[in-house]
């Protein structure tokens, strides 16, 4: 019997452009993928809820392509470090694969497991399948990690054109697991049970490369064109979607770079060279992310700027569980959190107003938003995550300074002027007219009533009064800077 080529798989599950996958094929022995829930190794993050319920189905998605092609997908549990040597010695595999993670814990857990396998003479061979630009590439000119998004971006697109994707294998010579134990799904238990909570996840997505793939093909057809503007309106649907997949790993950064580029040099979509510059860019922001999780790789716990670490945090159990609930009295705010938990993703200019909220107008330390984001998106990134909550906190690279304070109510007439995000995610508020929607409070109880509405009954009254608390922010922000 072949010896099979091993490849191990991490939020990379897909078939197309997966290096590790592809350099595995290659070699012309038996393939044998697999998958290892590791909840164990010392300081690897545990996916948060949503993370895992996506996990589920992708992995589902994942063995039914791997089937179509051959192959089988093993599923298997427990520490990284006693996992892929038993399979190894069980399967007898002198070759094995696997795309990089740039997490300082999980790149700590491969050195030493690649180490190891080397001692025992396995050959353990590793890729870049998730970045356009690996975070050592782009340097300053002393050779230094970048700190600011825009020169960062400029010196990576000096480094090298982004290469052409990978093509799927059409056929994989699968290796046989009679008698090799591996685990169902289901006992990976990653599903909400008590309650299901995940009705809306169901609703709003198909993970998979297949959905991925369609995701893609529906933006760069009727998303694209008019992305550069269009993309800070929630409501309306021109942004992607394709976070989660990304995130996951079932469709690379390189497709969508090239399928974009691809769609507006034919004229498809209508989309410009500006939409398409706004799009890479975004890829963009995602590989800075990473480039600051490689050099600082406390990313999600510690300020990046240390200044911070004075700054007059406050404790404020309820005003965090009205946050988290969609109840602060700023439908804007309210809206996004509530997208949030019923869809496990939010718009991203949303994104960033609930976070000003959240640090600016509640004075609650970035790091709690962060971990709410973590259990409750499905696109709960290491390096996005944490990155974007610092910018907008300001203690970030590049970082939106402190003072910049969004005022809840102008972003809402902005981005949403007829309120049609509002109204979907806040029913209480859908009776209101544009331009009371936003700002509720402003008119009087005689005038709420004429649209059903009674402020402090099913809609809460702001939690907080905007000048006031930007006033407070401020004070803050200059406390700090004394403390400096």
């Amino acid at each position: 019997m072949d010896r099979p080529v091993l490849v191990r798989l991490r939020f990379d599950f897909r078939l197309a452009d997966n290096p590790a996958l592809s350099a595995a094929v290659a070699t012309g022995r038996p393939v044998l993928p697999f998958y290892c829930l590791d909840e164990e190794s010392p300081g690897l993050r545990r996916l948060g809820g949503a993370s895992r319920w996506w996990l589920h189905h992708s992995l589902a998605r994942l063995a039914e392509d791997f089937e179509r092609c051959g192959a089988r997908l093993l599923l298997l549990r427990g520490r990284d470090a006693d996992v892929v040597p038993d399979l190894i010695r069980r399967t007898g595999a002198t070759e094995i694969h696997w795309n990089r993670r740039y997490d300082a814990s999980g790149i700590s857990v491969d050195r030493a497991l690649k180490a190891h396998l080397e001692e025992t003479g396995v050959t353990v061979k590793s890729h870049n399948g998730s970045l356009l630009y690996e975070p050592w590439e782009v340097t300053t000119k002393a050779g230094d990690p970048m700190k600011v998004f825009t020169p960062f971006w400029r010196a990576a697109r000096a480094v090298r054109p982004v290469p052409m994707p990978l093509p799927a294998p059409s056929r994989i010579a699968g290796f046989a697991l009679d008698g090799l134990d591996g685990l169902g799904l289901a006992d990976l238990d990653l599903l909400p049970t008590t309650p299901d909570w995940a009705g809306g996840l169901r609703e709003a997505w198909t993970p998979g490369e297949t959905g991925a793939r369609a995701r893609l093909t529906k933006f760069l057809e009727s998303g694209l064109a008019g992305y550069a503007e269009l993309r800070n309106r929630p409501d309306l649907d021109n942004t992607s979607g394709l976070s989660p997949h990304l995130r996951f790993g079932e469709v690379s950064p390189r497709t969508v770079w090239h399928a974009a580029e691809q769609s507006v040099r034919a004229g498809a979509g209508r989309a410009s060279d500006r939409d398409l510059e706004i799009l890479q860019a975004e890829l963009g922001w995602r590989e800075f992310g990473y480039h600051l999780l490689f050099h600082n790789p406390d990313l999600a716990v510690a300020n990046y700027n240390r200044r911070f670490d004075a700054f007059p945090w406050r404790c404020d159990e309820p005003a965090l569980r009205a946050w988290e609930r969609g109840r602060t009295g700023y439908p804007i705010v309210d809206a996004g959190m509530r997208q949030l938990w019923t869809t496990g993703w939010m718009h991203n200019r949303v994104r960033m107003i609930v976070a000003s909220f959240l640090v600016k107008h509640l004075l609650l330390d970035w790091r709690a938003g962060e971990e709410w984001f973590w259990d409750t998106l499905t696109d709960a990134d290491p390096a996005s995550n944490p990155a974007s909550w610092q910018w907008v906190a300001g203690s970030g690279a590049d970082a939106a300074p402190y003072f910049r304070i969004f005022n809840p109510v102008i972003q809402g007439e902005k981005f949403d002027p007829e309120g049609d995000y509002v109204r979907r995610w806040v029913p209480e508020l859908a009776r209101l007219p544009a331009k009371l929607i936003h700002k509720p409070w402003t008119a009087s109880p005689e005038r709420l009533a004429q649209f059903g509405l009674k402020l402090g009954g099913a809609y809460p009254r702001p939690i907080v009064e905007h000048e006031g608390a930007r006033d407070r922010a401020l004070a803050a922000f200059q406390s700090l800077k004394g403390a400096a």
